[in-house]
């Protein structure tokens, strides 16, 4: 089958790799419809995160169940499917109290699992997904196309931002400030919207994306960044800060941004990946900010989330404005690269 490979930073392939087979009696194959470039991604193609030869690459797709092990009860051959980006058994003690994200016996796509063997990368024609009943989910029934960006956005991105959302603890009538304007960002002022905020204060100096925030909700759009950014926000509020803050990119800078925009008694929710971010442990002491958050825990939203993506509630495949054949996988990450796309959407 055709997989993407990352070669090396910037070397992004499509190549030809054996096709999947089940290895074990939990696995299902999974037939991809759709998949997608993620922000994370971008970390190893830029170098930022090493890159160690060729590897498989990709986690979030959609797909119909092609073929199940024979301990698979939940799903069955022709089932449309949604994936979470981490696979998990779903009933482990972690998974017990909506952790999905940490299970014990749970893993990642494009790499090995608990026992050495290839979980393939999402960005390719199908993939072995282990421990298929603690993981898949499928839809009521097959979806039309105009359905299938927000399904594959539920795969991550959207949940992620509503993960933002929770661990922020958006309550109803709050203000709040979403640092970051990527598609997870963006899934945030979605999401903070969708929990009841009064006011949302999206931080965007990127025309596409701030149209985007407004039409998800954003009431306010900051440009500035920086001490800037951050006396915009206290003359939007105030001077008093955000009850609630998004941190949706993961880097120093965006994390400082955060705490200096929340006010004394908030909690930051934190999603993105972090490089070079840390925890102000002082600053939170003496203000009384929280910080909350981590890789979301996909499977235990799905629940919650897929029947109001499903009955047409939200859309949040919105954050997709370019789509591509697999085959033209290395220019999907050259777009979002350098900023010409939101969020790329690979059909095979």
């Amino acid at each position: 089958m055709d997989a993407t490979v990352l070669h090396a930073p910037g070397d992004i392939r499509l190549d030809q790799v054996p096709d999947p087979q089940i290895i074990r009696p939990t696995d299902a194959v999974v037939r991809v419809a759709a998949a997608c470039v993620c922000g994370s991604d971008l970390w190893p193609y830029r170098g930022i995160s090493k890159v160690s030869g060729p590897r498989r690459i990709g986690h979030e797709c959609i797909g119909v169940v092609e073929e199940t092990g024979s301990e698979v009860s939940t799903v069955r051959p022709g089932d449309f499917v949604i994936t979470p980006f981490l696979w998990s058994d779903n009933t482990c003690a972690h998974c017990a109290v909506g952790m999905q994200a940490a299970c014990a016996n749970g893993g990642g796509f494009g790499g090995p699992d608990r026992d050495g063997d290839l979980v393939d990368g999402c960005q390719g024609e199908f993939v072995r997904v282990p421990l298929a009943d603690g993981t898949l989910v499928a839809t009521p029934e097959q979806p039309d196309e105009a359905m299938l960006p927000s399904l594959l956005a539920l795969t991550d991105v959207f949940v992620t931002g509503w993960h933002a959302a929770v661990s922020a603890r958006v309550q109803p009538g709050q203000t709040v400030v979403v640092v970051g304007d990527g598609a997870v960002g963006l899934s945030g002022v979605l999401s903070a919207a969708m929990q009841g905020a009064e006011r949302i204060i999206a931080m965007s100096r990127h025309a596409d994306r701030q149209q985007l925030a407004t039409e998800f909700g954003a009431t306010e759009l900051v440009a500035e960044r920086g001490e800037e950014g951050v006396a915009r926000v206290m003359e939007l509020t105030g001077g008093i800060g955000a009850d609630a803050v998004l941190e949706c990119v993961g880097t120093k800078e965006s994390m400082e941004q955060a705490f200096a925009s929340a006010r004394p008694g908030a909690t930051v929710g934190f999603v993105g990946v972090p490089y070079g971010a840390e925890a102000p442990i002082t600053q939170m002491f003496r203000r009384n900010v929280g910080l909350a958050g981590g890789m979301a825990p996909v499977r235990g939203y799905l629940d919650e989330l897929l029947p109001r993506v499903w009955g047409g509630e939200v859309n949040p495949g919105r954050v997709f404005d370019k789509t591509l054949p697999l085959a033209e996988v290395a220019e999907g990450y050259r777009a979002m690269d350098e900023r010409r796309a939101i969020k790329v959407m690979l059909r095979p």
